[in-house]
């Protein structure tokens, strides 16, 4: 009987035993989780993204004004319709831009409001900088030919070459009755030519001189090979003129112009794109030297560095393009500095 009960007691044992395994491989598999989604990689930052951050107005651009300026962006542009196919120095009188095409060295004088483009001359390979002006009832274009190495006189009657053996010039401005200055890219230096083609060396030492402005006997250099010598200003009613720091930090400095309103303004480069800033250069003297950070931007293209032709017209219009690119571009601005008022 006993042996029996011990039976019985096993045979419960078993199956108990047996139901609990079942239920526990059901709790299991219940509680098994779903596989995991496959992972796909995240995308990271675009360049859209520093481009909006750029674009914002920033305490660092109104630190001159202490107003708040949006920048003119690529949308905001209007494209200028010209038939000059690689367009390179700008330059505006009565209305019109003189603009020297490298590609067919030809100067071409477009209407700058309607676009409407005619064939002024040819005999300029490469220029960088156009000064029209009227002498004697006719209008002039002083042009620095980077391509030949040379100072040229043009009229409607032909081009004349009045000053030849400089070392890559770029910049050239108006310097007193009778003479200019013109920066030499290549030979770090900057030159006063006279109307005769008389030479004479005034500055050098310099980083990659482009663009020139001049604002009475103060001259501002932009000096594209070095950003810590962005623009330099020198007064040059001292005997021996020395540099000192009008803006660091800005790379690849190109075309300098001294607008209606007061503001310095000059074409850089942010990585691969073409920018247009200003800074009130009095301020920006009084203060020993401005720094990029305290950069007003006027105009964030689109467009590849480096900028070319800049040109502020007395109405301010402002016009741009690509070095080399058919498309001629413009915006308008405005607001003066505290220091112009």
């Amino acid at each position: 009987m006993r042996n029996l009960r011990t039976l019985i007691g096993l045979i419960l044992l078993i199956i108990t035993s047996a139901a609990t395994f079942v239920a526990v491989q059901a709790q299991q598999q219940a509680q098994t989780p779903t596989p995991a989604p496959v992972k796909s990689a995240t995308p990271g930052p675009t360049a859209t993204t520093a481009e909006i951050e750029v674009e914002t107005p920033s305490e660092a651009q109104t630190a001159q004004t202490g107003d708040p300026f949006s920048p003119l962006t690529q949308t905001d542009l209007q494209s200028l319709t010209g038939n000059v196919q690689r367009p390179n120095a700008i330059g505006f009188f009565d209305n019109y831009l003189y603009i020297a095409c490298t590609g067919d060295g030809t100067v071409y004088e477009t209407n700058s409001e309607t676009g409407e483009t005619r064939t002024y001359i040819f005999g300029v390979t490469n220029a960088h900088t156009i000064i029209p002006e009227e002498v004697n009832n006719e209008l002039v274009l002083w042009v620095p030919d980077y391509g030949e190495n040379s100072i040229k006189r043009i009229t409607r009657a032909g081009v004349e070459t009045i000053a030849e053996d400089f070392e890559g010039p770029w910049g050239m401005i108006r310097y007193g009755e009778d003479g200019f200055l013109v920066s030499n890219l290549l030979g770090d230096h900057v030159d006063v030519v006279t109307s005769e083609g008389e030479v004479e060396t005034l500055l050098e030492g310099l980083a990659g001189p482009t663009g020139l402005a001049l604002d009475d006997d103060i001259l501002y250099v932009g000096n594209n090979g070095s950003t810590r010598r962005s623009i330099e200003w020198f007064d040059l009613s001292e005997a021996e003129p020395t540099a000192a720091p009008l803006l660091t930090g800005v790379q690849n400095t190109t075309g300098l112009q001294l607008a209606q309103d007061g503001y310095l303004y000059f074409a850089y480069a942010l990585g691969t794109r073409g920018v247009v800033g200003r800074i009130d250069p009095a301020a920006c003297r009084e203060n020993g030297g401005c720094t990029n950070e305290q950069i007003e931007i006027v105009v964030y293209t689109e467009l590849a560095t480096p900028l070319a032709g800049l040109t502020v017209t007395p109405d301010m219009r402002l016009f741009v393009h690509t070095m080399f690119n058919p498309s001629i571009y413009w915006g308008r601005i405005g607001e003066a500095p505290a220091s112009a008022n």
